[in-house]
């Protein structure tokens, strides 16, 4: 059984900074395309970023550019969403996903497979 588990999301100002963490089980990790998806109140699933399996290969989606960086660590299998200088905008629940291939240029990254219980992020002052 696929298990995603979130951890790290939590109430921050303005300009501020965290860092989510996802421990993934029941699956080979270090195969998977994985990524971050977060839902606002009252808006649709929004990808944020996407990293290929084997770590080398991102995107991001226009508006946290420059300012997010997703990562992994396949011998722990845990992908991590660094966020930097954080906008109320950016308050949402934040998903962990896995995507069921390693890497896709075309694929709707709003259509993972698989997705955690999500953790909070609250940008506010």
């Amino acid at each position: 059984e696929v298990q995603l588990v979130e951890s790290g999301g939590g109430l921050v100002q303005p300009g501020g900074s965290l860092r989510l963490s996802c421990a993934a089980s029941g699956f080979t990790f270090s195969t998977a395309a994985m990524g971050w998806v977060r839902q606002a109140p009252g808006k649709g699933l929004e990808w944020v970023s996407v990293i290929n399996n084997g770590g080398g290969i991102t995107r991001y989606t226009n508006s946290v550019k420059d300012r997010f960086t997703i990562s992994r660590d396949n011998a722990k299998n845990t992908l991590y969403l660094q966020m930097n200088s954080l906008k109320p905008d950016d308050t949402a629940r934040y998903y962990c996903a896995k995507y069921p291939y390693s890497w896709s240029f075309t694929a709707n990254y709003n259509n993972p497979t698989e997705k955690g219980q999500g953790t909070q992020v609250t940008v506010s002052s």
